[in-house]
Order: structure tokens, then C-alpha cells, then sequence
């Protein structure tokens, strides 16, 4: 892991990924996003700056946040270090872009996205550096069409760097979207993958961001097949109680929100993920052969869309 890190580069393609990607979003949903630039001062226990891109009450998304942050600390908190507790007690350097888009038509799924670059540094070591991120579909309604389509896109991202990578982020991904106390999958995943390094910095970086690059792709078409599909009350609950398990899984195992939040990270930006409208139900469970049940038996187990 030890190698030439160009944190300038990643810089520069972070924030020009964050601005593509808003002025996609914006051309569907017609509404600007407003932008939040923020700096973190030196008497602050987490330095830097990020720009938080948000767009509220939209036409077709409820919540939209596209954020990116480019931060420093004097030490790296346990959600960082955890697996590797060589590396506990190192400074730190830590970019990245983070999104989640929340829409408004339930059949409409919420996807997720983040590609972000970790350096850990020491006054008498060298530094160590690894990426992360990934994204992935969490649907209320099931059509195989979309799984296909976004679960092909994440593998022709990855397939100039490996035809390996795509089964095991996607493996990856199943395990860490999976709510242990529910025993029960988030959504149908996609691809993650942290603490990479594999073939030094220039290749690791080249394939994170062909998985930035890949992201519009994978998403904008699900939007334009949904968008208008009609729907009313019924929907709107089903869609706010499952929300909630994605509230679940944030604040109890998301490692970016515990990153964020032990770090003296900035919450507004770090909870911005999560839906503005939720509803949870006391063992609620949709009727036999209803639509809703049919997310829950055929599309929330773990299973290979491309076969």
C-alpha cells in the first residue's frame, strides 16, 4: 500500500464527479439543487472543507444529497482502523463523494453511491493509503429489468480492471447491505468494496473512477422507466415503512456515517442520506401475493441477476 498517492487528483475528479452528477439530476427533475460549502476550522478535532449538494421537496426526488467532503484528523477513529489496528493512532487525510437519492414515486427505487480515498499518516512511517465505495439499488417495487440493467452496469465498470472484481464486490456488497437483526437483505445490491490497493494507485484509482463514471449510467434509465408509473396511498406506506429499514442500517452499520460521526464529522452533511418521510410498523407483513410481498420473497435474497 505503500506508493505515490496524488491526493490533488483525486480532488479534481471528485468535484468534477459531484458537478456532473448534479446537473444530470437536475435536468430530470427540472429543480436546482442548493450547495452548502463548508469549512472545518483548526481548533476543530476533524479539518477541511466539503461542498454538500442538496435538493429538497423536488419533482421527482423527495430528498437528493450529493456531497463531497475533503477532510483531515490528528487520529483515525475505530471505524477506520478496525481492520488493520497497526494504523490505530495515525493521522489522516480522507476525500470522497457520497450520494443517496430518495425519490418521490415509490417505484422509483433509492440508489446509493460513494467512491472515496483514505491516506493514514505517521511522522516516522511511510504513509498507507487505500479506496472504497461502490453503490447500490434499493427498490420498494421489483422489476427484473432494473436489476439486470444496474447490475450489468456495475459489472462493465469494473471489467477493463478484472473480470474478478465484479463477483467479488458484488458479494461484498450482499454481506455488508445486510441488516443482521432483520436477517434480511437492504435492497438487491450492487458493488462495494473498501481498504482496495490492489496494483498501486494509479490502476486502483482508474478503476474508482470508472465506478464514479458508470454511476448515471446505471440509475438515470430506472428513473426514466418508472418515473411516470402511477400510484397513490397504498404505495406511499409501503415505500415510507421500508425506508425505515434503510434508516436501520445507517445508523447502526454504515461505516461512513460512523466514520463521519466519530470523527467530528459534520452531521448535517453526514445525515443527509436519510429519507425525509418514514414510517415504521409493528411486525408488519404484506399481503400473500401482493406486489410488496413479492419484494421481500424474490428480490431481496441474495441472487445472481446475470444468469
Amino acid at each position: 500500500m505503500n506508493s505515490i498517492v496524488d491526493t490533488a487528483q483525486a480532488k479534481a475528479y471528485l468535484l468534477d464527479l459531484q458537478g456532473r452528477i448534479v446537473s444530470a439530476l437536475e435536468e430530470v427533475d427540472g429543480s436546482r439543487f442548493a450547495q452548502d460549502a463548508w469549512q472545518k476550522g483548526p481548533q476543530e478535532p476533524l479539518g477541511g472543507m466539503g461542498i454538500t449538494q442538496i435538493l429538497e421537496e423536488g419533482r421527482m426526488f423527495e430528498r437528493a444529497g450529493v456531497g463531497f467532503s475533503h477532510v483531515t484528523g490528528h487520529k483515525l477513529p475505530p471505524s477506520a482502523s478496525a481492520n488493520r489496528p497497526e494504523l490505530a493512532g495515525r493521522g489522516f487525510e480522507a476525500l470522497g463523494v457520497s450520494l443517496v437519492l430518495h425519490p418521490r414515486n415509490p417505484y422509483v427505487p433509492t440508489v446509493h453511491m460513494n467512491v472515496r480515498l483514505f491516506v493514514a499518516r505517521a511522522t516516522h512511517a511511510a504513509d498507507v493509503w487505500w479506496i472504497g465505495g461502490g453503490m447500490d439499488l434499493t427498490p420498494y417495487y421489483g422489476f427484473d429489468e432494473d436489476a439486470v440493467h444496474f447490475h450489468a452496469t456495475c459489472k462493465k465498470a469494473l471489467d477493463p480492471f478484472g473480470v474478478d472484481l465484479y463477483p467479488r464486490f458484488k458479494s461484498w456488497c450482499d454481506d455488508y447491505f445486510y441488516l443482521k437483526h432483520r436477517a434480511e437483505a437492504r435492497g438487491i445490491g450492487g458493488i462495494f468494496f473498501d481498504d482496495f490497493h490492489e496494483g498501486g494507485f494509479e490502476s486502483a484509482f482508474a478503476m474508482q473512477r470508472s465506478v464514479g463514471d458508470h454511476f448515471i449510467e446505471a440509475y438515470l434509465p430506472i428513473v426514466s422507466r418508472r418515473s411516470t408509473a402511477a400510484y397513490g396511498e397504498a404505495e406511499r406506506n409501503w415505500q415510507a415503512y421500508r425506508r425505515g429499514r434503510y434508516v436501520e442500517f445507517n445508523l447502526v452499520y454504515d461505516r461512513g456515517t460512523l466514520f463521519g460521526l466519530q470523527s467530528g464529522g459534520r452531521a448535517e452533511s453526514i445525515l443527509m442520506s436519510l429519507p425525509p418521510v418514514v414510517h415504521w410498523r409493528y411486525q408488519h407483513a404484506p399481503k400473500a401475493g401482493s406486489p410488496e410481498a413479492l419484494l421481500l420473497e424474490r428480490f431481496l435474497p441474495r441472487r445472481d441477476w446475470l444468469t
